[in-house]
């Protein structure tokens, strides 16, 4: 109960900002028919219930995949593209179709005793997208496969505004009657920018992206990303990354690569502060390491004050902070202080301070320790320091295994010895800069 407690708690900040945001989130036919799919549909109706502007993007492969089988016709591809002829378009209808009244029907469900109990969701689905041929490529006609043309932004905005699931198919159609086969990666990445997109969701069937060490990859950059297709050469997840990066290089501020596969992954990276095993793609800077400005007393207040009652960090009153408060360089994750430092050049030398160097619990193996210290150090040289010390009762070792030598309150300046706590008893050490 009280980790339930805890979680909602949490939770709560995201609750709040993702109100009357606009998500567009894209599920492959695979995830359709994956054993979790219920329990996906009922993530999103919960999603929608919190007041999220939903664009749902589902996908067909695996369900034209039977219906070709069924009929005997062999599946034709060239360049991971299908190639839709007029009997493989017929499949391709009948296939789109069924899912279409299947998450429908899924949508409006209301069942005792069920998640979606009271929750009378309004579902549309229509010619939202319009396509284009692709045509002949390499000397191959691709027929009816198309890509997107145009999305309906503002009759989409519409029913969003009206508190409607949009449910955009991978059909798209022309001026002139055409049907056209499209890739549901192209229609969700393109909903997304068109609708100006909040953020985009793809859901994959890989619980996460590893890197060449085997450590999973949380955060990427869009100039990042070729580096990754690449490796995974032509895989779906490399199509997935593809789509994320080329949404946020369209204006969307943040893409999600989450897995179906995983009971609750869409809320666990949605609502809380390190998502679950899934993958952010975004311009912006998910943490970074800037100068802490007075907004950010109360959470440097937050990062310190348990430390403070450990006897670690020496009490610091709200005050004293906000006087202080440009001394200190802060660590920010979404929002949240996870680490800090401040420096103190000492009056009448050409020495520094390094103080209050702290770190969230949750936070102590990312190496952002040696971050801070490594900006510290290079601010104290920008002012023109000659030396940096330290006082510390417990981190002793950690700073002697970066170079720290043991000093004495004599060695202190004369303005920072005079104000040495001899009941506290700090070690002291001292690094040439």
């Amino acid at each position: 109960m009280h980790d339930y407690v805890n979680w909602l708690r949490d939770s709560s900040p995201y609750i709040n900002s993702h109100r009357d945001r606009t998500f567009v989130v894209m599920l492959p036919g695979d995830g359709l028919a994956h054993p979790n799919f219920p329990n996906i549909v009922h993530d999103l109706v919960l999603l929608h219930s919190l007041g999220v502007r939903l664009v749902l993007v589902f996908g067909s492969r695996p369900q034209i995949e039977a219906r070709l089988a069924a009929r005997g016709l062999p599946p034709r591809v060239h360049r991971d593209l299908r190639i839709t002829d007029t009997p493989t378009l017929e499949c391709v209808i009948d296939a789109v179709g069924q899912l279409r009244i299947a998450l429908e029907a899924r949508l409006s469900m209301d069942m005792a005793a069920s998640p979606m109990q009271g929750a009378r969701l309004r579902v549309a689905s229509g010619n939202f997208v319009t396509a284009r041929p692709i045509g002949v490529v390499d000397g191959v006609d691709y027929h009816h496969t198309g890509e997107v043309r145009r999305i309906d932004r503002k009759g989409i905005g519409r029913l969003l505004d009206e508190r409607t699931i949009v449910l955009l198919s991978p059909l798209g159609y022309s001026p002139t009657g055409e049907i056209f086969n499209l890739a549901c990666e192209d229609v969700a990445t393109r909903a997304a920018i068109d609708l100006g997109a909040d953020k985009l969701v793809l859901y994959g069937g890989e619980r996460g992206l590893l890197d060449a060490h085997g450590q999973l990859v949380r955060e990427l950059r869009p100039q990042q990303i070729p580096a990754y297709v690449e490796r995974l050469g032509g895989s779906y997840q490399a199509e997935l990354l593809d789509a994320a990066a080329q949404a946020c290089r369209g204006g969307v501020r943040r893409s999600h690569l989450i897995s179906y596969a995983d009971d609750g992954s869409l809320l666990t990276e949605l609502f809380t502060r390190d998502g679950g095993n899934g993958m952010l793609v975004t311009q912006e800077q998910f943490e970074q390491l800037r100068q802490a400005t007075i907004e950010d007393v109360g959470g440097l207040i937050d990062l310190i004050t348990p430390l403070e009652e450990q006897g670690i960090l020496v009490r610091r009153s709200r005050e004293v902070l906000e006087r202080e408060i440009e001394q200190f360089s802060i660590v920010e994750r979404d929002g949240l202080i996870i680490a800090c430092a401040a420096l103190y050049p000492i009056a009448d030398s050409d020495a520094g301070e390094l103080a209050c160097l702290a770190v969230n619990p949750e936070y102590r193996h990312g190496g952002r320790g040696d971050e801070l210290l490594e900006h510290i150090e290079t601010r104290a040289r920008q002012m023109g320091l000659k030396t940096l010390f330290v006082l510390t009762t417990r981190t002793a070792h950690w700073f002697r295994e970066r170079g720290f030598e043991p000093s004495s309150v004599e060695r202190l300046p004369t303005a920072r010895a005079s104000l040495y706590n001899f009941q506290r008893n700090s070690k002291i050490f001292e690094k040439r800069l």
